[in-house]
């Protein structure tokens, strides 16, 4: 597939898409007359990619994981930084559900009819 169908497949800019090519993150074959065209496993890789990016991850870091990703193989090392990364999420994750908590008690209290701080 184009560049363009990929952008529109997987809602992510051609810029961003030029960019993964830049870090190496995703490739793409080169037509006689120089257009990309991205096989359809593409679309997956994409995603993988924005899942990664908005969890957190640097370009660097998801570059290193990737061949374990592709070829579905892991070295001790590998799997440090795998577990490492999902540690991280996790925390992210724990730390969320405290806000979210923390604004739901906020709320309650606000929304609270009897309690001195309401407005009607």
């Amino acid at each position: 597939m184009r560049i363009g169908e990929l952008a529109t497949k997987s809602g992510v800019s051609v810029r961003a898409l030029r960019y993964y090519e830049e870090q190496r993150l995703l490739a793409a074959e080169r037509t006689t007359s120089g257009q990309r065209v991205y096989p359809p496993k593409a679309l997956d890789r994409v995603q993988l990619i924005q899942q990664l990016y908005a969890a957190g991850l640097p370009s660097k870091t998801i570059l290193d994981l990737l061949p374990c990703v592709d070829a579905g193989v892991s070295t001790p090392e590998s799997l440090a930084r795998l577990s490492l990364e999902r540690n991280r999420i996790n925390d992210q994750i724990n730390s969320l559900i405290a806000t979210r908590d923390r604004l739901d008690a906020v709320i309650a209290v606000a929304t609270d009819s009897t309690h001195p701080c309401h407005t009607p």
